[in-house]
């Protein structure tokens, strides 16, 4: 069965007086507990397609469906409860809250989850920097961690709602081949114990730890 389900995706932009067509008829499938790349290079529309899957953005025909809902019919309040239960981001600049510790900036998602209570949702926390690697450093600001383990503690925060799909935008790029090759067995072992994996990466040596690669080109999936 399905996660996410996209059938004859299209996205149009306005730039001016021109509409620009970017995906031009997109059909992916993308079932529970796979790991997938989708690979392109600039301009080839990856990017597009990943504000789509993340419900960052919304389709201009077609349809897409993510755990058994409908993006294209949900107001912009549902899409932001349907991000926030079911997706789990993790980008390239980590984004990460400069003032804040590495367990305050991991706790973030659960602000919008009236169901997270203060004690439960921590002790969560600290459960999953354990797994990430991070067990001493809850305390840490980000500025005292490496750029690796920067991105640990935004795949922690991806992890906090336990999400259905942990959706990664070029994770590696600001890391070392070393460090980076360290992110992408953790992304891996997230997707070992169940997680839906997506990566979007213009990287042959990211890609390659996925179990399926999709490849797009001017808004199209050509593989």
């Amino acid at each position: 069965m399905p996660l996410c389900l996209l059938e004859d995706v299209k996205k149009t932009y306005r730039i001016g007086e021109e509409e620009v067509e970017v995906l031009k008829g997109i059909n992916l499938r993308i079932d529970r507990g796979e790991f997938i790349a989708i690979m392109g290079p600039s301009g080839s529309g990856k990017t597009t397609l990943m504000n789509i899957l993340g419900c960052l953005d919304v389709p201009s025909s077609g349809r897409y469906t993510i755990a058994d809902k409908e993006v294209n019919s949900l107001s912009d309040d549902d899409l932001s409860v349907l991000r926030n239960e079911h997706i789990g981001f993790v980008f390239q600049n980590f984004y990460l809250l400069s003032y804040a510790t590495v367990i305050e900036n991991v706790l973030l998602p659960t602000l919008y989850v009236e169901r997270a209570r203060d004690g439960v949702a921590r002790k969560r926390a600290l459960e999953i920097l354990a797994l990430v690697g991070l067990g001493d450093r809850g305390k840490f600001k980000p500025n005292q961690l490496s750029g690796g383990q920067q991105q640990r503690v935004a795949i922690a925060r991806a992890l906090i709602n336990d999400p259905d799909l942990i959706l990664a935008d070029e994770p590696t790029g600001q890391l070392d081949s070393k460090t980076a090759e360290e992110i992408m067995k953790l992304l891996a072992a997230m997707n070992e114990r169940g997680k839906t994996v997506a990566v979007i990466t213009h990287d042959s040596a990211v890609a390659a730890h996925a179990r399926r690669t999709v490849r797009i080109l001017d808004g199209l999936i050509i593989e």
